[in-house]
């Protein structure tokens, strides 16, 4: 699945300070391979170069 700008996701990623935490898509690159990666801004900062299995749809 992919997102959008805009969209809200919840980060699945053990390593980052907002594993668990739902954030704002605000970009969206693609990368040379032809995958998408984003930048997810949550309410005390953002996360860049997210990859899009790191990342669920907020319900």
């Amino acid at each position: 699945m992919s997102f959008e700008e805009d969209d809200e996701v919840v980060l699945h990623d053990e390593h980052s300070e907002y594993d668990g935490e739902t954030g704002t898509v605000t970009q969206v690159m693609e990368t040379m391979f032809g995958d998408a990666t984003y930048t997810v801004t949550f309410e005390d900062g953002q996360e860049a170069g997210v990859p899009e299995d790191s990342l669920e749809a907020e319900e």
